[in-house]
């Protein structure tokens, strides 16, 4: 039987700004070829349904007279899935390309998946050491013609011949499948999983499960792309990758939507589940704690302490930290917030006044200048703010598992409390159907430091305080 024929969608698009989730297409051209010989080609302008910036008329020549009767993706798409079904989807810098017909597709609720190839990456391999691999200065560097820069035909030709070029030689051809196969060699898959299984993963935010023979789970992990990460972990040569060669029978995911719900999800999956190959978050509480007790004279004490599991039991722990450093600041930072004492709490080991009381920041507590009743209630204060995460109650709203969704965090009480999904359209002018739409999770130290690092990075996210109403999205 003869081998079935590779075909290559080579697809090049013009926009209207360089990030898939805020511009749009204004032209595509695709050319397929089997790698050797052209077999087809179409192009068409797209009508953005929004404004070209003048940059982009100056690199593109597209105006907004040029697309305002030209059609609207929604009326190309079907050709699109047509011509690329079942072939190689390849662009110079395919991450770019594939990242806004994927969103293209998204917006109007339709999965689109392909496998791919980067001519930019295979060029590297088959001439390293080039101070440009852009389009234009790589193809003049091996004599291509290139026409119509910026033009999405022009382009795509360009990119035509030059895979044309890569793949003229048997090793070249091998490399150029390597890539297609995200870098997974099938001898190192496990035996009941091909390289079919891999590709037909979402390329979506989520968590995957890797199950044994009996169903059990022997491993869980979470990416913004399924697909990529779990390639990834057959892609090595790591005493990881060789237990999950072995024992990893079947491939599961859950999908979130965003990177917040997957980081969750993920940190209470594998407390739930305790599978035996993750090692990172395997251990259920942190070496570090802030505790408290009264003394002698009746001050409430706190100190930072590195402790047992029984050690703990001893103990009254306000928070738990994964690093002695994590747990210092934290204490130091309410020890200026509240004026506490340096020697009841422990940053300052010596008889008489205190570090902070020189600097003006200790009321005298150490000299028993400051009386217990008054000392503790500061010291209470910090102990409330010691076991909360957050100061205040809010929801975040994030991108969903398709475009009509959004996903819901609530932090009540100071607290993560859980996730869920809600429809668009089921957002009301008050919070209730944010709160019913949330699924009751545990919080733990180690989901405060995933919601706070997720918020301090510049992201999608939007915070609704309790006050306000979830009509402002």
């Amino acid at each position: 039987m003869a081998n079935k024929i590779q075909t290559y969608a080579l697809v090049d698009i013009e926009t209207t700004g360089g990030r898939a989730s805020r511009s749009r297409i204004t032209e595509i051209a695709i050319v397929l070829t089997d790698g050797h010989t052209i077999l087809d080609r179409w192009s068409s302008l797209i009508n953005p349904e929004c404004y070209i910036p003048a940059g982009i008329v100056e690199l593109t020549g597209i105006t907004q007279e040029m697309v305002a009767d030209a059609p609207k993706f929604y009326e190309i798409a079907r050709k699109v899935v047509e011509m690329t079904e079942g072939a190689i989807f390849v662009a110079h810098n395919v991450r770019f390309d594939y990242s806004f017909i994927r969103e293209e597709f998204r917006r109007l609720s339709f999965t689109y998946t392909r496998k791919q190839l980067c001519t930019v990456r295979l060029s590297r391999q088959a001439f390293p050491g080039l101070p440009s691999y852009s389009l234009g200065k790589f193809c003049h560097n091996l004599g291509i013609s290139t026409q119509a820069r910026h033009r999405a035909m022009g382009d795509a030709a360009a990119t035509t011949e030059l895979l044309h070029r890569l793949l003229s030689s048997e090793s070249q051809e091998k490399e150029a499948q390597d890539l297609i196969n995200l870098g997974i060699k099938e001898a190192l898959l496990p035996q009941n999983i091909s390289l079919e299984v891999i590709h037909n993963l979402p390329e979506e935010p989520g968590v995957y499960y890797f199950h044994d023979p009996k169903g059990d789970v022997v491993y869980i992990g979470k990416s913004i792309n399924i697909k990529k990460r779990v390639a990834q972990h057959f892609a090595q040569k790591t005493e990881k990758a060789r237990k999950l060669q072995k024992y990893v029978h079947d491939i599961t995911f859950t999908l979130c939507g965003n990177e917040l719900v997957a980081l969750l999800l993920e940190s209470h999956e594998i407390k739930r589940l305790r599978p035996p190959i993750n090692r990172a978050q395997k251990v259920r509480q942190f070496p570090y704690v802030i505790h408290h007790w009264v003394n002698d004279d009746g001050y409430i004490c706190l100190n930072v302490d590195q402790v047992t599991a029984a050690r703990r039991r001893q103990l009254q722990v306000l928070s738990e930290y994964p690093k002695l450093g994590h747990a210092k600041n934290a204490l130091a930072r309410a020890v200026d917030k509240f004026q506490l004492c340096g020697s009841l709490t422990q940053s300052h080991r010596r008889s008489g006044a205190c570090f902070q009381f020189h600097l003006k920041h200790c009321l005298g507590a150490c000299l028993h200048q400051e009386n217990p009743e008054s000392y503790n209630r500061r010291a209470r204060s910090a102990i409330q703010r010691l076991t909360t995460i957050f100061e205040e109650d809010f929801f975040i709203i994030d991108q969903g598992r398709h475009t009509e969704e959004v996903s819901v965090v609530l932090i009540e009480h100071g607290n993560y409390c859980g996730f869920g999904f809600l429809d668009k359209d089921q957002l009301h002018g008050d919070l209730t159907s944010l709160r019913n739409a949330i699924q009751i999770y545990p919080g733990n130290p180690e989901t405060r430091r995933l919601i706070q690092r997720y918020l301090s990075k510049p992201q999608t996210a939007r915070l609704i305080p309790f006050e306000s109403s979830p009509m402002t999205l």
